[in-house]
């Protein structure tokens, strides 16, 4: 159970009685309670049970509990849908029957319904209601002296440039994926595992998708010979291949395929054979 009830995070609370609008939780200090209204009551649930639940606020800035999963908890980021807009900001949703409220302010142009905006949820100082903001650069800090070349970390694509993709780093640090170093399809709203290629003096990122060094080689050659294996042993593509083909079918630069064949033959793993490579058994 949680010591204290959180908002925008799921908490684990007991059911402590039973009210005409629903059930009453609290936390493990029991200091404070929090309604689970009746359209999330199930006749499963006992007092005394522990329940997770998702913590927001009403029409009234009340506490309220959940057990609905948002898309997005305070402190997080994501690419959310917009649904609706007022003369003091749009609305955004976030997974829950409440929609995230981004004002105006904080927005960087104005929200237009049906299209999606990245965003950062926040506790608002002055309502201590979750608000979405867009303009989140005050929140991201900087990475110097923290990470090391090939360290593994979890990052979120949220705009596309002309250098590259800007990422959210371990949800608090800024980075980038350059265009050319990117041979697999990514979109803004993509989460995955990346890894540091360089901490930049002014404390941003560069982040490759694939680990440099051994590791990302002996990916390359897995995935050649994954082909191979689901191609009954024999592929067409060759170190002479286009650069785009090689791209798209295996998420590798020329440069790192041609190495890798070349690894691969020295192994005696594959042979070359005419107008293709042949798996050797």
């Amino acid at each position: 159970m949680n010591e204290y009830i959180k908002l925008g995070e799921m908490n684990q609370l007991k059911i402590d009685r039973v009210s005409e609008p629903g059930v009453y939780l609290v936390s493990q200090t029991q200091d404070e309670s929090v309604l689970l209204p009746n359209a999330y009551i199930t006749s499963k649930m006992q007092i005394g049970d522990i329940l997770e639940v998702f913590i927001y606020t009403d029409s009234e800035d009340r506490l309220v509990a959940t057990t609905q999963t948002p898309y997005v908890k305070k402190d997080e980021f994501a690419l959310l849908e917009v649904v609706d807009s007022s003369k003091f900001g749009a609305f955004m949703d976030m997974g829950l029957s409440k929609d995230l409220l981004v004002p105006k302010n904080r927005q960087k142009t104005p929200f237009k319904v049906g299209e999606k905006r990245f965003v950062r949820v926040i506790e608002d100082e002055k309502t201590n209601r979750l608000i979405g903001v867009e303009k989140f650069a005050s929140f991201l800090k900087k990475a110097t002296g923290l990470f090391e070349v090939n360290d593994e970390v979890e990052i979120l694509l949220f705009a596309k440039t002309p250098l590259g993709f800007k990422v959210v780093v371990n949800n608090n640090y800024e980075g980038m994926i350059f265009h050319n170093e990117i041979f697999e399809m990514v979109h803004v709203g993509d989460k995955r595992k990346a890894y540091i290629k360089n901490v930049r003096e002014d404390g941003k990122l560069d982040i490759a998708l694939q680990q440099i060094g051994s590791k990302s080689n002996d990916d390359a050659q897995n995935k050649i010979l994954s082909y191979l294996e689901q191609n009954s042993g024999f592929m067409e593509f060759t170190s002479k291949s286009d650069a785009e083909d090689i791209k798209k079918t295996f998420g590798l630069s020329k440069k790192n395929f041609k190495a890798s064949l070349t690894k691969l033959l020295s192994l005696d793993r594959i042979e070359n054979v005419q107008n293709g490579v042949k798996l050797k058994k």
